[in-house]
C-alpha cells in the first residue's frame, strides 16, 4: 500500500509555526493537527500559546484541550489519535503543526505499544527516582536497559518504570511491538536563526500582560501540583508566582531561561531526527516567506 504523505510543519518553540500553519489554513481551507504535548491539556491556556478562541472558531484546530491535567498522555496515544484526526479530515488537507519532536516520530516512526501500569506503583516509584541526580538514574538505566541510558531525565524515568513495573524493556518492546503505520512526512522546519531569543521575551512578556499569572492561580486552587500538565515550560515557576515564594520579574527571567534551553534541546532534537530528503526549511523572518511555504504546499500536494 502506497503511502500517504502529511504535511507537517515544526520547529522551536516561539519560532512562528502557528502564523505559518494558520496562514496556510485560510488559503487552502486545511485543518491544523496539533502536535504539543501541552496544548491537550485543558486550562492551561496561556502559558502553552494556544491559539485564541476567535481563532479556534475560524480555523478547525484538533488535538487541543482533549485530556484532564492529571492524564498521562503518551506519544504512542497520541499518534494513534492522530491518525483517526487525519483520516477524519483527509477531505481539507490536515496539518500537523507543533513542536513536541516524539509525537511526530511516533506518527511517522511509530513507538511500541505500551503496556499498563498501575498508576499508584508508578507514582511511589517517581517519588524515588525523580530525586535522584541524572547520572544516578543513568546508572539505574545502563544495568536496566542500557540501549536507553544515553537519553533525557524524563525518558530515563520511563526506561527504569517499565522496566520494573512490568518485567519488559522499552528497548526490547520497540522492536517486538510496533505498531504499523502508513503515513509519510513532508516537513516545514521553521526556525528564525539567532532572532528566536528575541521572539521568546516578547512571547513569555506578552503571556504575562495577557493574565497567565492569574490563570495559574487559578489553576493551582484545583489542579494537584504533581499533575503531568504543571511540566509545561514555566507553569511551576510561576505556580511560586502565585504562592508568594518568588516575585514576577525573577520569574519571568527564568521562564525565559528555561524556555530558550528547551528550544534549545527541540532544534537539537530536530535536527538529528528528521530525515533532510523530507526537510523544506523556512525563515520566518524572511519577506518571502510566506510565498516559499505556499510553493512548499503546493508541492506536497
Amino acid at each position: 500500500m502506497a503511502a500517504s504523505r502529511v504535511r507537517v510543519i515544526c520547529g522551536p518553540t516561539a519560532a512562528g509555526k502557528s502564523a505559518i500553519a494558520a496562514m496556510l489554513a485560510l488559503e487552502y481551507g486545511a485543518a491544523i493537527i496539533s502536535a504539543d504535548s501541552r496544548q491537550i491539556y485543558r486550562g492551561f491556556d496561556i502559558g502553552t500559546a494556544k491559539p485564541e478562541p476567535s481563532e479556534q472558531k475560524t480555523i478547525e484546530h484538533v488535538g487541543i484541550d482533549i485530556a484532564d491535567p492529571t492524564e498521562r498522555f503518551s506519544a504512542s496515544r497520541w499518534a494513534a489519535m492522530a491518525i483517526e484526526w487525519i483520516e477524519t479530515h483527509s477531505r481539507v488537507s490536515p496539518l500537523v503543526t507543533g513542536g513536541t519532536g516524539f509525537y511526530i516520530r511516533a506518527l511517522f516512526d511509530p513507538l511500541f505499544a505500551a503496556p499498563e501500569i498501575d498508576e499508584q506503583r508508578r507514582t511511589q516509584l517517581e517519588h524515588f527516582l525523580n530525586p535522584l541526580p541524572l547520572s544516578e538514574l543513568r546508572r539505574w538505566c545502563t544495568a536496566i536497559d542500557p540501549a536507553r541510558a544515553h537519553l533525557g531525565r524524563r525518558q530515563l524515568v520511563r526506561a527504569i518504570e517499565i522496566a520494573i513495573l512490568t518485567g519488559n524493556r522499552i528497548s526490547d518492546l520497540h522492536s517486538t511491538r510496533k505498531n504499523a503505520t502508513t503515513l509519510a512526512p513532508a516537513y516545514l522546519l521553521v526556525d528564525p536563526g539567532s532572532s528566536l531569543g528575541e521572539r521568546i521575551e516578547t512571547r513569555v512578556d506578552r503571556m504575562i500582560e495577557n493574565g497567565w499569572l492569574e490563570e495559574v492561580r487559578a489553576l493551582d486552587t484545583r489542579v494537584p501540583e504533581t499533575a503531568p500538565a504543571w511540566k509545561a515550560s514555566g507553569y511551576q515557576v510561576m505556580r511560586r508566582v502565585a504562592r508568594g515564594e518568588l516575585d514576577l520579574s525573577a520569574a519571568r527571567e527564568r521562564i525565559i531561561i528555561e524556555t530558550r534551553q528547551y528550544a534549545k534541546r527541540q532544534r537539537t532534537w530536530f535536527r538529528h531526527q528528521l530525515d533532510d530528503a523530507h526537510v523544506t526549511r523556512l525563515d520566518p523572518d524572511d519577506p518571502a516567506a510566506q510565498s516559499l511555504a505556499q510553493r512548499w504546499w503546493k508541492e506536497t500536494s
